[in-house]
């Protein structure tokens, strides 16, 4: 196995809600602390490292590649190159399976992947008509030709539009996320009841789990002052009150659904990264790797039903393997909408759809003990680019820890597609 392409480590900073802590802090300065960290922690030299690759959703105009300035800012060689890669929710996903790629390609590369997010620093987005008669007015010399410019505006120029709701709707069908995993709630007879259930229990594990979160936690100090201290996720609950959580009321289809903003994900901003290699060259500097990668794949699927899109990946990552679902140690499954998580679950226990999926027989739900076992995007949150890192990163460490084993990270994307990778876990 010496030529298997390995994670030898990874950090992320705390995760924090949207508008919070984070809100004046820039993608490419989460990333950074991570990726400084990163490097500190594995006692990595930075000139060591052959290209760093950022997944980020949104990434923010006053910030063009900004894989490239996080690079830079981390001390990466000049030399370096750096890209950053976008594949909505499975960004940081993709970005670990571009760098598994070029290792695979150059035995002796070693790359710093992972993804990140500002949710908070999304813009508003003007019509195209604004910055038109914008342009025109700039041209302006005289005063009447600056009174006629400004005439020229209607209100309707002005009106912006939400850039992060914009975001979470699907342009293919123009229904909003959380529309489509109201279709799954419905369609799969995922009940109010166990989505909230569901939700209660990833908090409950995320506060069980804070200790072992913490290893893969890079305490974050906020600029320019330095002055606020971060060092766990924000989100996590210790109480959540059964009776208020059920009388919320659903968020997307006001009238007859079933998703809340408490048996959601969180909207949150945060960075992860990870060091990858092969095998060979992390002996040779004498670190010890968490997980080798044994594959990896993406898949598209119905947008309408994007939410499947794991059991899709899931079907495709262990093909041709001798893995079945219940061999898995462990599931890191992204936590979109409980309604979403109990939907795959239904749908791994469905003949009819599992071998529509690709699965050659009824591989059966994830038991619950393997699935998310720390906790999930609901008490996490998911800052879209990283959240595929994320998961990866906390698979890769569960499974080091257990002494090793096969675990899958997987994760619907939206535009109706599925992303999974394939993990072995490495022992001390």
């Amino acid at each position: 196995m010496s030529d298997s392409v390995v994670i030898v480590a990874g950090r992320r900073t705390p995760f924090v809600r949207a508008g919070e802590d984070l809100r004046e802090v820039p993608v490419d300065v989460l990333a950074t602390a991570c990726s400084r960290d990163l490097l500190d922690v594995s006692g990595v030299d930075p000139a060591e490292v052959s290209e760093l690759i950022l997944g980020c959703c949104a990434q923010p105009p006053d910030r063009a590649n900004p894989a490239r300035v996080v690079s830079l800012r981390s001390g990466l060689p000049i030399s370096s190159p750096a890209h950053t890669v976008a594949r909505n929710c499975a960004s940081g996903m993709q970005a670990i399976v571009s760098g598994e790629l070029r290792v695979a390609r150059d035995k002796d590369a070693v790359i710093l992947a992972g993804g990140a997010e500002s949710m908070s620093r999304i813009p508003l987005l003007f019509p195209t008509s604004f910055g038109f008669k914008l342009a025109s007015l700039s041209k302006a010399k005289t005063l009447g030709e600056k009174v006629s410019g400004w005439l020229k505006f209607k209100w309707s120029d002005l009106k912006p539009r939400i850039g992060l709701l914009e975001g979470l709707r699907d342009p293919f069908s123009g229904e909003m996320m959380g529309d489509t995993a109201e279709r799954l709630a419905r369609e799969w007879n995922v009940s109010r009841e166990a989505q909230d259930q569901f939700s209660i229990e990833s908090h409950r594990r995320a506060i069980a789990a804070r200790e072992q979160l913490q290893q893969e936690i890079s305490p974050f100090s906020i600029p320019p002052h330095l002055e606020l201290y971060l060092t766990e996720d924000i989100g996590p609950r210790e109480k959540m009150d059964p009776g208020k959580i059920g009388r919320m009321k659903p968020y997307f289809d006001r009238k007859m659904g079933t998703v809340t903003v408490a048996n959601s994900c969180g909207i949150t901003d945060g960075a992860a990264m990870v060091l990858l290699m092969r095998e060979e060259r992390a002996k040779a500097l004498g670190l010890q790797p968490l997980a080798r990668i044994v594959k990896s794949e993406f898949v598209g699927c119905d947008p309408l039903r994007m939410g499947l899109g794991p059991v899709h990946a899931m079907s495709k990552v262990l093909s041709n393997t001798d893995l079945t679902v219940s061999d898995l140690e462990c599931v890191e499954l992204n936590e979109a909408f409980a309604a979403q998580v109990l939907a795959c679950q239904e749908a791994l226990s469905s003949s009819s759809y599992s071998r529509e999926a690709g699965f050659s027989s009824t591989p059966g739900a994830i038991p619950d003990e393997k699935l998310n076992p720390e906790g999930g995007a609901i008490a996490l949150g998911h800052p879209v680019g990283a959240s595929g890192a994320r998961i990866v990163l906390s698979l890769a460490r569960k499974l080091h820890s257990n002494g090793g084993g096969y675990g899958v990270a997987t994760m619907c994307i939206g535009g109706g597609q599925g992303g999974a990778v394939l993990l072995e876990g490495v022992s001390s």
